[in-house]
């Protein structure tokens, strides 16, 4: 079973959900079940599917999971847009939290082929399928 907490971009998308919670905290009280809620759950979103494809047998079921956290990363670059546009957040956090966000995409992109190149490289060695899983499994 893969630790993704010992993983750079789970630590770093962490860091950031937390942070976006307190941000989103200080949004007007009409945002609380709007763009403040939908800002948490993307943000939450990227390390919990982290988490859950980690615990997954196979690297292409993990490469899946790592799909959807990077979506959410889309997700939540585009609301701390609309949430400088607002004017709930500073310009100067928005753009900083965007360049942590561009840093989590890239590191999301990369573990991606890591775990997707696993299984390729498996099954043009012509290993089984039990020795694609234990590869995937330790990356």
């Amino acid at each position: 079973m893969r630790n993704v907490r010992n993983y750079d971009v789970f630590k770093l998308a962490d860091r950031l959900a937390l942070q976006l919670y307190r941000a989103t905290a200080r949004f007007p009280k009409e945002e609380t079940y709007g763009l403040a809620s939908q800002m948490r759950r993307a943000a939450l979103s990227i390390p919990l599917n982290l988490v859950e494809g980690a615990a997954r047998t196979s690297g292409r079921d993990f490469a899946h999971f790592v799909d959807i956290a990077a979506g959410s990363c889309e997700e939540v670059r585009y609301q701390v847009h609309v949430a400088e546009e607002l004017g709930y957040m500073k310009p100067d956090d928005c753009r900083r939290m965007d360049r942590e966000y561009e840093n989590v995409m890239k590191m999301l992109n990369r573990l991606r082929g890591m775990v997707r190149g696993a299984g390729s490289r498996s099954a043009v060695a012509g290993r089984t399928a039990n020795s694609e899983q234990r590869e995937a499994s330790e990356e």
